[in-house]
């Protein structure tokens, strides 16, 4: 079986985080982090990002036991980036408090040499202008590039992201980022424009409500694993793009099978349904592939409705 690699770029953080059940303050967090966590129960992982002098040596290693390729994190002078923010009662919303970009303010990914021909491609959700600075420094095509963006650069850098666009295969956002994008609320007639603006293939996140791919082959739906109890949503839609990324570069499966990327979304689907049953990447950290494996099973319980579709 292939096992090719998965490139990561974006953001390694220290999140406070004012839960229901408590505060919670310095978790390990950045979407690179729960990214390349998801990624490595799959496949070896590269990530390149930035950390500051008060980063743990230890949440390095804990990566490097996971399979992380850490070569790629810069060690620069001053304080690592650090958000905050609080929780609905019901986890469903949260409020931004504090956002310290701190030494990430400065942040230009290296690629390595060794990671440049990497054929899966992960870039977390930083500046276009860097995202597309990454797929620059790549030496070969890779087989597949996949990127996050936010209303953030949405709204604020339309140029850099339209360039990026240009540039990627897989575009993954969330159904109201979708809608800013576009200006199109049916999220069907959304993806068919995000589609003309150069990705082949759109992920469209819902949160609890699923996730929709729109690719070549039509549509599919993955629905979100239903879980009795949810702790911590932060980290989910990273954890998400982690599983998906890791599953194709575990498979060597892209586009060649219209099959392969919804294999894959079930894949995603429960690594974002691992993530929110601990606060920060606690249970990611942890996850094993006899329990990936165990919940994968659950999932296809939970839609093999056992026969046929036609009308008798």
């Amino acid at each position: 079986m292939s096992q090719d690699s998965v490139l990561v770029v974006g953001s390694i953080a220290f999140d406070d985080l004012e839960m229901p059940q408590g505060t919670f303050e310095g978790v390990l967090g950045g979407a690179a982090t729960y990214s390349a966590l998801a990624a490595s129960v799959l496949a070896p992982v590269q990530i390149v990002g930035v950390v500051g002098d008060d980063f743990p040596a230890e949440h390095l290693e804990l990566l490097r036991r996971r399979g992380v390729d850490t070569t790629g994190v810069e060690r620069a002078p001053g304080k690592t980036f650090r958000w905050r923010g609080r929780y609905s009662k019901d986890l469903a919303s949260r409020e931004t408090l504090d956002t310290q970009l701190n030494v990430f303010a400065d942040f230009r990914p290296k690629i390595p040499a060794a990671y440049k021909t990497s054929p899966y491609v992960l870039l977390g959700n930083i500046h276009p202008s860097l995202q597309l600075d990454v797929v620059k420094q790549m030496n070969d095509t890779p087989r597949l590039i996949a990127a996050d963006t936010m209303n953030f650069w949405i709204s604020g850098e339309p140029v850099a992201l339209a360039a990026l666009l240009k540039r990627v295969n897989l575009l993954i956002i969330n159904d109201e980022e979708a809608r800013e994008l576009t200006g199109i609320q049916n999220l069907c007639k959304a993806a068919a424009d995000i589609r003309t603006r150069g990705p082949s293939q759109l992920i469209i996140k819902r949160g609890e409500h699923g996730a929709l791919l729109f690719d070549p082959h039509g549509t599919f739906f993955v629905p979100a694993y239903p879980l009795e109890e949810v702790n911590d949503p932060t980290g989910a839609g990273d954890s998400f793009a982690g599983g998906l990324m890791g599953y194709l570069a575990r498979t060597g499966g892209v586009a060649a099978s219209p099959h392969a990327m919804r294999r894959a979304m079930f894949y995603a689907a429960a690594m974002g349904s691992f993530c929110v049953e601990a606060v920060g990447s606690k249970r990611i950290e942890r996850l094993t592939r006899e329990e990936l494996a165990a919940r994968l099973e659950s999932f296809r319980m939970l839609v093999d409705f056992g026969g046929t579709l036609a009308l008798g």
